[in-house]
């Protein structure tokens, strides 16, 4: 199934929203629980969040170590 330009849109959206976030925590990171739990609000299950940051992080928007995530 093809995303449609919307749904590229609206995870594009996402994406930048988990990046910004993850700059604003700064030098100590961001915890994985509080950005779940954020995305889980709106309807995100684990698994869609876990697709998500290993996403981020294969890209280099990211670097996980632990449950915390560095922007880079």
């Amino acid at each position: 199934m093809n995303p449609t330009v919307d749904q590229l849109k609206a995870l594009k959206s996402i994406c930048d929203a988990v990046i910004d976030s993850v700059k604003l925590a700064g030098p100590l990171g961001a915890p994985a629980g509080p950005l779940y739990a954020a995305l889980m609000a709106h309807g995100c299950s684990e698994r869609q969040f876990e697709s998500l940051m290993a996403g981020l992080v294969r890209a280099n928007k990211l670097r996980k170590s632990g449950h915390l995530y560095f922007a880079l």
